[in-house]
């Protein structure tokens, strides 16, 4: 399963330890710090990335509850049927600066997994994948039952 993490660039730190721990998992994760070189079309490379992918995390930080390119993305995975129930909310930071009532309405139907702390992030890691991982084999378990 391809996964794409949507995140600001303040958040690159996080995204990055996150999708290490989803590789070490199985998973395989679009780097846009590794794919997107010098001279290349941003916008284009994200657009490849999101169509070939097949889940998404979102960290929503206080800063990408208002960031446009994190809205557009969120809006893709919502529309899109490869996205179904492999769309991942991860709050980030305590109550006061992500509260879930800060979250567009849709995303609040979603269970989402919260990062307060560091210490929070390799359970929070473990839960992300394993969530993942949960919907791949009921992905392929389905597959097999039609074949």
């Amino acid at each position: 399963m391809k996964v794409f993490i949507s995140h600001t660039a303040q958040a690159e730190d996080l995204a990055r330890k996150i999708g290490e721990g989803l590789e070490r998992q199985g998973l395989g994760v679009w780097r846009g710090d590794e794919a997107i070189l010098p001279g290349d079309n941003w916008a284009e490379k994200v657009s490849e990335a999101l169509n070939a992918a097949q889940a998404m995390v979102v960290l929503l930080t206080p800063d990408a509850l208002h960031s446009s390119s994190v809205r557009r993305e969120i809006e893709f995975a919502l529309g899109n049927e490869n996205f179904r129930q492999r769309l991942i909310t991860v709050l980030v930071g305590d109550a006061r600066t992500t509260s879930t009532e800060s979250l567009p309405w849709i995303l609040r139907r979603l269970r989402t997994i919260r990062l307060t702390t560091p210490s929070d992030t390799e359970a929070g890691i473990a839960e992300i994948g394993r969530a993942l991982l949960a919907s791949a084999a009921t992905d392929s378990a389905a597959v097999e039952a039609s074949a």
